[in-house]
């Protein structure tokens, strides 16, 4: 079953890197990966009949990340048609991509710290799109602006699933992680960044404002409103979480309801013609959908190399075989780029009790980095890039040619300087 399951695995992900060439939708792929690997699991399991189970939880940690998903790029898009996200275009003004690129990327940063890094890649998106018409720019710029959000995120006890999971669990405290992990993150994205710079170069394309077009300059009501109070729905989502420990979708629905009322109550006095353009009900027809497909596809693939415990057991191989804890955590960094780095940490987890290694060891630190930014080496190695896959239409082999190298390089560079640090301690 082993060999069937990866095989299944591995020629999905061949099928979604080679896009582009055999011009088959991604979507397509992933859900056909997905289903065919529950459908090996559960053949040659040899227990068909508890599948149903085992498969209704899988679907249930998946909806919470579909739900979340769905509710951000809701809250997005409602944003977005009351044009809240000119108020900060606007006041960008420099068309220099070297300068741009080191403000998005610092934006981003501290956005996923403070959101998560898939709330933050999706914010930040949608103003990459408002800003450039260029198709190559948004792509290059999407690129940064994963790898930006992913170190961003492991650095903060709730920027990041995986650091959530160990700050939940008591392997690592708030205070301790943002202090021993900040300036890795930093490099992890510095690097990147310096190695762009000497080679990006010139101005890009703006998108024209609605100054410059003179039939566009009626300001649609609300605007403010809506930017401040989605805003302001995505930052109450890890407060309500802290506040409620109720999961994260669940913050983020009630944010999009609350958002959603505010938009019935900015057009409150149109009737319901003029008011459909602007409702929550047409930003749900604007989400990525195939994006959510997308998700679904590869969560499912990976669940079911998770059900049959092949992640689980690829740990205990490594534990065995490698010996160094510290090469280990690195690995198993690296491997989060093809598979969910969640099961990878659950296993980890699993593997090493607190009595063993106690709360802020370096085993729970160096994996806390690992998990956050490994996923910047691939596309589809973090739910920030696969939220920006669909959104600015990156290609797996796009992003593999033109930023992977660059992630890596910023993935290395962090976890030596944290090596080194904690060697000399």
């Amino acid at each position: 079953m082993v060999t069937y399951l990866v095989s299944v695995f591995i020629f999905g992900y061949i099928l979604i890197s080679l896009e582009e060439v055999i011009k088959i939708n991604k979507t397509a792929v992933a859900l056909y990966t997905g289903v065919v690997s529950w459908v090996v699991y559960v053949v040659n399991s040899g227990h068909v009949d508890d599948f149903a189970d085992e498969l209704t939880l899988q679907l249930g940690h998946i909806s919470e990340i579909l739900f979340f998903l769905m509710g951000a790029m809701t809250i997005i898009e409602l944003i977005d048609i009351h044009h809240g996200f000119d108020v900060i275009t606007n006041r960008i003004k420099t068309t220099n991509k070297r300068k741009l690129l080191w403000l998005i990327g610092g934006i981003a940063f501290f956005l996923s710290a403070l959101l998560d890094n898939l709330t933050a890649s999706i914010v930040m998106i949608s103003l990459l799109r408002k800003l450039m018409d260029d198709k190559e720019d948004i792509k290059l710029f999407a690129g940064v602006l994963i790898i930006a959000a992913n170190s961003g995120g492991a650095w903060s006890p709730i920027g990041d699933i995986t650091t959530t999971m160990l700050w939940i669990g008591g392997q690592i405290s708030a205070e301790n992680i943002m202090r021993s992990l900040f300036i890795p993150s930093v490099i992890s994205l510095l690097v990147p960044l310096i190695i762009l710079s000497f080679t990006i170069k010139g101005d890009l394309h703006r998108v024209e404002n609605e100054e410059e077009h003179p039939r566009k300059k009626e300001r649609v009501r609300g605007s403010r409103q809506m930017l401040v109070g989605g805003l302001a729905a995505l930052i109450f989502v890890p407060i309500f979480k802290s506040i409620t420990h109720l999961p994260p979708y669940m913050g983020m629905l009630l944010g999009l309801s609350i958002v959603w009322i505010l938009s019935e109550l900015i057009h409150f006095n149109k009737d319901e013609q003029e008011k459909k353009p602007f409702s929550a009900v047409h930003a749900l027809s604007k989400i990525d959908a195939p994006s959510v497909l997308f998700f679904l596809g590869i969560l499912l693939a990976v669940g079911a190399l998770e059900h049959a415990n092949i992640l689980y057991g690829l740990a205990i191989w490594m534990s065995s075989t490698i010996g160094n804890l510290d090469l280990i955590v690195f690995c198993m960094g690296i491997l989060s780029s093809i598979v969910d780095n969640v099961p990878l940490v659950a296993a980890t987890m699993g593997m090493y009790s607190l009595a063993e290694f106690p709360m802020d060891s370096q085993l729970w630190e160096f994996t806390a980095y690992c998990a956050g930014t490994g996923g910047s080496i691939l596309i589809i190695g973090s739910a920030a890039g696969v939220a920006v896959m669909g959104m600015a239409k990156v290609s797996f082999g796009w992003y593999l040619k033109r930023i992977s190298l660059l992630a890596l390089s910023g993935y290395l560079a962090g976890a030596a300087y944290y090596l080194i640090v904690n060697s000399w301690l």
